[in-house]
């Protein structure tokens, strides 16, 4: 297969959410995998909602997914490729004004649907004379600009969905271009991927019914139709939409909260296919597994539940090397402090509170009725040098001495040498505590 170019196209208008990563990530590993070209196309021309913060906000949250763009590009620097294509389209006819208000359009709706009709527009517009176009102009009615529709059944395969046919005899001429002249998404979106050489959109399979409308606009323009893929959404757990306007599970949100990159990815790419949702090391490892044909065609439902499972399951097998840089940030740099206490967090951050187990402070929980057990304990510590074996030779002794076993032995020392009720393995902490270090906890 040829190289693909394929393209993400969000607007900055709010932060992305899980729901915006799939197809970020989607469309990121099929490039790669396929040796192809990622195209980060900025969907700016709502400018009354756009802004220059939620466009560097989404560079971040790909970035911090592992998506760096071969090529980016702003639509509110493209107007003059669209106002080209905007007079193509006027010039061989299908694209017209049409001055109907918001309110006439509703009634004519309206009245379709009482006379049992379809509500679509009845190209009213079409017919207009020059006169009657020059009289609505003096009203100071400006005109909206419909494409006209071919009226046909329009066939592409889907490389997820299969073949597909939208008839667009079904559907009202699109708007394209406001009263104001400025552009809706339709006819930017088609221009820009005929001009970037976009040979896959890999999208929304809310997009499915738009796809008629565009591949005739496409071939209206004389360009290459680009191979479609609709996947299933990510939703909430109940089946509710994620909305990037109100925040719902924001990649900046999920950062700050300490899940790992890698787990926001393989749950935004696994959800809702016919693969496991498993950790993954990194993208590569996710791209060599996963594949469009793995995409189910049933519900992509999240579960926060599922998310922070991967989310420690990625943490427990990451290796020392990888974990470095982070530690050292914190102050932690210990490989030895790293594979003792990783089993137990369920985000990085928790290994600040966790180190103080080692190098404290802490405060000892001793039981009046275990005081005397702990002393005995305590006098029963072997010397140094320790290693992984020194816990099961140590409480072997004190369950000689003492009688002692099961939980009425190790509860007590957890405690003392902890001061927790649970957490990493006494048999891995006790070589990083020290002979002293336990000592000053035991009675």
């Amino acid at each position: 297969m040829t190289p693909p170019t394929v393209r993400y196209a969000p607007s900055p208008t709010g932060r992305l959410h899980l729901g915006n990563a799939r197809p970020a990530l989607l469309n990121w590993l099929f490039a790669r995998t396929n040796a192809g070209r990622y195209v980060l196309r900025l969907d700016d021309t709502d400018t009354a909602r756009s802004t220059s913060a939620f466009a560097e906000a989404i560079e971040t949250d790909l970035a911090w997914l592992g998506i760096v763009p071969d090529l980016k590009v702003r639509q509110s620097d493209r107007t003059a490729l669209y106002d080209a294509a905007r007079d193509r389209l006027i010039a061989d006819g299908r694209l017209y004004p049409a001055y109907e208000t918001p309110e006439e359009l509703d009634r004519k709706r309206s009245r379709a649907r009482l006379l049992g009709r379809p509500p679509i527009y009845d190209r009213a517009a079409l017919s207009l004379t020059d006169e009657q176009k020059a009289a609505y102009e003096a009203e100071g009615r400006k005109p909206h600009w419909r494409f006209r529709l071919d009226g046909r059944p329009v066939q592409f395969e889907d490389l997820i969905k299969g073949p597909q046919t939208v008839n667009t005899a079904s559907m009202s001429d699109p708007v394209l271009i406001r009263e104001d002249g400025s552009y809706l998404y339709t006819l930017p979106s088609v221009v820009d991927d005929i001009d970037l050489g976009i040979t896959h959109v890999i999208r929304g399979e809310d997009h499915v019914s738009n796809t008629g409308t565009q591949i005739e606009i496409i071939e209206a323009l004389g360009g290459t139709v680009p191979v479609f893929a609709h996947h299933n959404l990510l939703t909430g757990a109940e089946g509710e939409g994620l909305s990037k306007r109100l925040g719902s599970l924001s990649l900046g949100d999920l950062r700050d909260a300490g899940f790992e990159a890698m787990a926001v990815a393989a749950v935004a790419v696994l959800t809702g296919t016919s693969l496991p949702v498993e950790p993954h090391a990194d993208l590569d490892s996710l791209g060599a597994q996963f594949s469009l044909d793995k995409v189910s065609h049933g519900a992509a439902r999240f579960d926060p539940a599922e998310l922070a499972s991967l989310n420690a399951r990625i943490l427990h097998a990451m290796p020392y090397e990888t974990a470095q840089p982070r530690l050292a940030g914190m102050g932690l740099d210990d490989a030895a402090l790293w594979y003792a206490l990783r089993d137990n967090l369920e985000r990085f951050v928790d290994i600040a509170d966790l180190a103080t187990i080692v190098r404290g402070p802490l405060t000892p929980v001793i039981a009046v009725e275990d005081a005397e057990f702990l002393a005995t304990a305590a006098a029963l510590l072997p010397d140094e040098p320790w290693s992984d074996e020194t816990w099961k030779d140590w409480t072997g002794r004190i369950k000689t001495e003492t009688g002692r076993k099961g939980k009425a032995l190790f509860h007590p020392l957890r405690l003392a040498l902890t001061g927790r009720e649970a957490g990493p393995e006494l048999r891995s902490l006790l070589p990083l505590l020290g002979r002293k270090a336990c000592l000053d906890r035991l009675p």
